[in-house]
């Protein structure tokens, strides 16, 4: 198991998110570049973290000054992942490489593919970032499916 190490801020602002809320939380990453707090809560806690109709989740953004985001953590790093993610959907994940250098490789749907990006590749940064605190994946990519008019590699060849 990954062991996350949590500065004196993160403790502070998840201690400030769960006094909101009421949901869990055993990670913080303060994203300074896109200016917002990204939790990751614990699991079953979704509903509290949001509230009814955004409630909580809009109430401790205020409170806190920041936007803020939530994913909700898994053990299995597949479905973590995919969790990262949503609301894209994944179709499938490959984990290549050594354990400390292991490589997740995520295919999306054709029409998820800019919201899994995300504006500024901010979504695809949580995903990474996140995914090496929890998992110890050193890195997370979006495959590039070919569409039905691209030809591949093989096709070319032959």
């Amino acid at each position: 198991m990954v062991e996350v190490k949590l500065t004196e801020d993160c403790m502070r602002l998840i201690s400030q998110f769960e006094s909101l809320t009421g949901a869990g939380s055993r990670d913080c990453v303060v994203d300074e570049r896109n200016g917002r707090l990204i939790f990751v809560i614990n699991p079953g806690d979704m509903g509290l973290a949001i509230g009814k109709k955004g409630a909580s989740i809009k109430k401790a953004s205020e409170v806190m000054g920041k936007k803020i985001e939530v994913v909700e953590y898994n053990s299995n790093p597949e479905q973590f992942i995919k969790n990262c993610f949503l609301p894209a959907q994944v179709t499938s994940i490959l984990f290549e490489g050594e354990p400390n250098e292991k490589t997740a490789q995520v295919e999306v749907r054709d029409e998820d593919r800019g919201i899994a990006i995300g504006k500024d590749g901010k979504n695809i940064f949580k995903a990474k970032k996140l995914s090496l605190r929890q998992h110890n994946i050193a890195d997370v990519q979006i495959l590039q499916k070919p569409s039905d008019n691209q030809m591949t590699d093989q096709q070319i060849q032959e």
